[in-house]
């Protein structure tokens, strides 16, 4: 979403250097068209020098199938437009337990090897002055997962976003998914998934707490 002045925010501007996804200074510059033509001409180079025949009817739009699924669907996340506007609601019917949102579906892609990730994300927070609609939760872990991540650098990001946008460090993240660099190729383990976890606030400091959240989403 751009600014009052009609201007880009900068990517990731929001969050801690450290966090930040690598993006270089003028990576918005360009068109999304401009973008998928030029990726399609690289995938295309691609796939000549790996010797498909292009001509093939079934083989002749994939350079552009690919292109467009980059830019408008897989790395979508890195376009800070997309970046989802968290609206908060006042907390009125005095709700302060444990919120969770459970198995939220999570499709990356790993930045090492341009592979998927496949897994499911936990999210929950206390509650205070405000709540907010379960969906943007959702939306949050999608904006950060439509990009090529790690897995431990996307859990952080989802943390610091929610407690910026809901006010209140009491957040949980839990993540645990499936790398297909590991799974079909490599050392081609398909029985083995990565978990990683975040804690702040509350969460941090009261195990209880801790272990009332893993119970609700069956760990």
């Amino acid at each position: 979403m751009d600014n009052a002045s009609g201007q880009r925010p900068a990517p990731d501007s929001q969050l801690p250097a450290s966090l930040r996804t690598p993006l270089r200074s003028d990576a918005f510059e360009r068109s999304e068209e401009d973008k998928i033509t030029a990726i399609s001409g690289h995938f295309e180079a691609i796939m000549r020098e790996l010797g498909l025949d292009l001509t093939d009817d079934s083989l002749a739009g994939t350079p552009r199938r690919v292109a467009k699924m980059y830019v408008q669907e897989w790395f979508k996340g890195l376009d800070p437009k997309n970046r989802p506007d968290v609206r908060l609601f006042e907390n009125r019917y005095d709700y302060h337990q444990l919120l969770v949102e459970r198995d939220i579906t999570l499709f990356s892609c790993c930045e090492h090897h341009f592979v998927p990730i496949i897994g499911k994300a936990h999210v929950a927070y206390l509650p205070a002055d405000n709540v907010v609609g379960l969906s943007k939760l959702n939306r949050v872990v999608q904006y950060y997962a439509r990009r090529p991540q790690v897995q431990e650098r996307l859990t952080r990001q989802i943390s610091e976003e929610l407690k910026q946008s809901l006010g209140t460090d009491d957040v949980a993240v839990l993540i645990e998914a499936d790398h297909l660099c590991v799974m079909s190729r490599g050392v081609n383990d398909t029985s083995s998934s990565t978990l990683t976890s975040e804690y702040s606030g509350r969460f941090a400091s009261d195990e209880a707490l801790r272990r009332e959240f893993l119970r609700q989403i069956g760990k």
